[in-house]
């Protein structure tokens, strides 16, 4: 079981998993930062208030604060847009040349297959 176990945890994937969360936790502090230090600021130069969270209403003496739920909801925009722009987007674009690349690769046969072909189709003919 202790072997079993050991293989498991040096294979490369749980390797590239741990990089990969390390990496989105940095990123997550980045995005954070962003949101808190530069977009808030701004938000608050256009409409005054640099934080939500204080933002509630009382219903029979409860009270609701939505004003956090829409500094969560923000920072989940800005973390989504910022995936998408920096992540999603380069890959989609670096994956469509790779396959661009792949096709035009195989429309067109080498000079070799070419001629190869040329000669089974002979041989064939007799």
């Amino acid at each position: 079981m202790i072997q079993e176990f050991r293989e498991f945890s040096l294979k490369g994937n749980l390797l590239d998993i741990a990089v990969g969360f390390v990496l989105g936790v940095a990123f997550a502090a980045v995005i954070g930062s962003l949101v808190a230090d530069i977009i808030t600021p701004l938000i608050a130069a256009i409409f005054g208030q640099p934080d939500f969270g204080s933002l509630a209403i009382t219903i029979n003496d409860s009270r609701i604060l939505y004003g956090s739920f829409l500094n969560a909801v923000f920072t989940f925009l800005v973390v989504a847009l910022a995936l998408f722009f920096f992540v999603v987007k380069p890959y989609n674009a670096m994956r469509a040349r790779a396959e661009r690349d792949l096709e035009e690769a195989v429309e067109e046969p080498a000079e070799d297959i070419i001629l190869l072909t040329e000669i089974r189709d002979a041989l064939r003919r007799g």
